[in-house]
Parts: C-alpha cells; sequence; structure tokens
C-alpha cells in the first residue's frame, strides 16, 4: 500500500462521515418540525435519533483514536530505524561509510509527511460532533 492509497481512503472515510452526518441532521431537522407541530411519535423517534447520532459520534471516536494510535506507532516506528548507536569513546576507527535508508524508512517518512497524518496528528476527526448533535436536537 502506498501513501497515497492511503490518503485517498482517508479522504473517502471523511466524505462518508461528513455524508451520514448531513443526513442525520436533515433527518432530525423534519423530526424537530414535525414534533413542534404536535406528532408525539416524532418527539419520541427523535429522541432515538439523537441516541443513533451518539452511537456514530462514539465509533468515530473511536476510529480517529485508531488513526492516532497508527500515526504514532509509524512515528516510532520511522525513529527507531532513524537511530544511530551512541558514541563510543574516541578511538582511531577507519571513517564511517554512509549507510543507505531502506525503502520501508521512506515509506514511514512519506505518510508522517502526507496530509493524512497532519490531520490524525491534529486530531481532525469526523462529521458527527457535539455541536451536530446539538444543533439536530
Amino acid at each position: 500500500m502506498d501513501v497515497q492509497t492511503i490518503e485517498q481512503t482517508y479522504n473517502q472515510l471523511q466524505e462518508q462521515a461528513q455524508q451520514s452526518a448531513q443526513s442525520l441532521q436533515t433527518l432530525g431537522a423534519k423530526m424537530q418540525d414535525a414534533a413542534q407541530s404536535g406528532d408525539m411519535q416524532a418527539r419520541e423517534w427523535a429522541l432515538d435519533l439523537r441516541e443513533v447520532a451518539l452511537s456514530f459520534q462514539a465509533e468515530q471516536q473511536q476510529v480517529t483514536t485508531l488513526l492516532q494510535q497508527l500515526h504514532a506507532a509509524l512515528e516510532n516506528a520511522a525513529n527507531s530505524q532513524n537511530t544511530y548507536a551512541s558514541p563510543q569513546p574516541y578511538q582511531a576507527q577507519p571513517p564511517v561509510q554512509a549507510v543507505e535508508q531502506p525503502a520501508q524508512s521512506n515509506f514511514f517518512s512519506n505518510i508522517l509527511n502526507s496530509g493524512f497524518a497532519r490531520s490524525v496528528e491534529a486530531g481532525a476527526g469526523f462529521g458527527i460532533g457535539n455541536d451536530l448533535i446539538k444543533e439536530i436536537f
């Protein structure tokens, strides 16, 4: 899997989360209108929808946590590959030749510098936040 594929998948996940949030918001508004018009079932359904929205929010928080943990693991792996042995006391030694970075290290570096990683590191969540749930209800 390459960095571009990860970026594309992450962006698709964000778009899907936004679509789901928009659908919940639209349905919530319809239910609120019906409840305000006196439909008692609509009020009950709106409360049920609130529970569904809270469930989606919890799921998205778990996905965000997972992505942050994956990002941290990649960062740790990249850092451990770039760590060199501590210097020894001075002894006449032949010059040290440059060590070529493995391709895996470049992969980690590319991921860590990607838009996906910057979003995850910043804690960017998906569509269903507290403000949205308050707005629906």
